[in-house]
């Protein structure tokens, strides 16, 4: 597979094998995976970025040339990295510091063996008693006819490449929004399209969930409940949706929580029904709502979800009482409608501040950068 990231590899591999670069990068695995989760680069924040599995790679590789198993010694005898220095070393990394141990744990190696089904060593090794960890040195040496060739340097060079890229991608971003907030009376339209252009199926998940929140939102702000603890005290309350933590985090959480009706909102791009279970079953079927990003209607998406749970779950009563805890399903579509209703009530420059807002919180962005 090649992508316009492609290009970049090859040549940061031809600085350091010069003729050998392009067998190297076919015969390498990693390098292979690596190509394969950069080919967002191009694409502009709005695709995903895949950091964590790659730092699993970066500081795992790091380590192991700051320990000096570049140029010599037995690695086979290197009491292996702590996950505690991992971990912080890779939320120090551009994009990281919000970052899971999910990667590190498994998921990077489940990932490559995905791509990879025939390559028999895994990327990462694992003492899980002593939480000692090591790169697969195996996968860093490329042997070409007679030589040997160590690519250590070369997935370093990579992964830098690729998060100044990207870094430069989400720089444009924040400042498009910025444009956009400074024209805000001026050019309505161009600001209601670019919105418009983040609610789409191929946009990243976090810049998704960020849109997502920034309407509902405003959606919900101006609805009133009444309510008290008997009939000669009741309150009124406006409705608040509140972000209850990172995007994309796989933290086990819940994504938007509202006030005062305790009403819950999982944001979600996946139509298998093991997550809406997942999700359902951590609540104890507690009503949820799910942000899907889909442009599938209400009715399709239920009927998709169903045939999905019937395959997992034979008995029916089963099924129909988790479909049952669904008290909402919020689709592309409707997201648009809303939008576009919130817009006619004069709410835009609203929705624009909070998508910048989230959005700098989101991926660290600090004014004076």
């Amino acid at each position: 597979m090649e992508h316009l990231f492609t290009q970049y590899i090859k040549d940061i591999l031809a600085k350091q094998f010069d003729k050998q670069a392009d067998a190297i990068f076919t015969k390498s695995p990693i390098l292979q995976y690596l190509n394969i989760k950069t080919k967002s680069a191009q694409r502009g924040s709005k695709s995903r970025a895949s950091f964590a599995n790659l730092y699993a790679i970066y500081v795992l590789v790091e380590d192991y040339i700051n320990e000096g198993y570049l140029c010599s010694g037995n690695y086979a005898k290197y009491e292996g990295a702590l996950f505690t220095d991992l971990l912080k070393r890779t939320r120090e990394l551009p994009f990281g510091a919000k970052l899971q141990n999910h990667a590190l744990n498994s998921r990077m190696n489940e990932e490559f063996k995905k791509y990879f089904p025939e390559c028999e060593s895994a990327p990462i090794i694992r003492d899980l008693q002593n939480n000692r960890y090591w790169i697969n040195e195996y996968l860093l040496k490329i042997k070409i006819g007679r030589k040997t060739y160590n690519i250590a340097k070369s997935i370093i060079n990579i992964i830098d490449e690729y998060a100044r890229v990207k870094s430069e991608s989400f720089q444009r971003f924040i400042e498009q929004c910025q444009e956009l907030e400074n024209i805000e009376n001026k050019d309505v339209k161009k600001i209601k399209n670019f919105i418009i252009s983040l609610l789409a199926p191929n946009v990243d998940a976090r810049l998704f969930e960020i849109v997502s929140f920034s309407i509902l939102k405003y959606y919900y702000k101006d609805e009133k409940i009444y309510w008290g603890y008997s009939l000669e005290d009741i309150n009124e309350d406006y409705l608040r949706l509140y972000k209850t933590g990172r995007t994309n985090a796989n933290d086990g959480g819940i994504d938007f929580v509202m006030k005062p009706l305790g009403r819950f909102f999982q944001v979600t791009e996946t139509l298998d029904f093991k997550k809406y279970f997942l999700d359902i079953d951590k609540i104890e079927r507690y009503p949820i709502t799910f942000v899907v990003k889909s442009e599938d209607e209400d009715g399709v998406l239920r009927a998709k979800l169903k045939e999905s749970a019937k395959k997992t779950y034979s008995v029916e009563t089963i099924v129909d009482k988790y479909l049952a805890s669904i008290e909402e399903l919020i689709n592309i579509p409707k997201l648009k409608s809303i939008f576009e209703s919130l817009c006619a009530q004069g709410n835009l420059s609203f929705i624009l501040r909070e998508i910048l807002l989230q959005s700098k919180v989101e991926f660290n962005y600090d004014d004076d950068e």
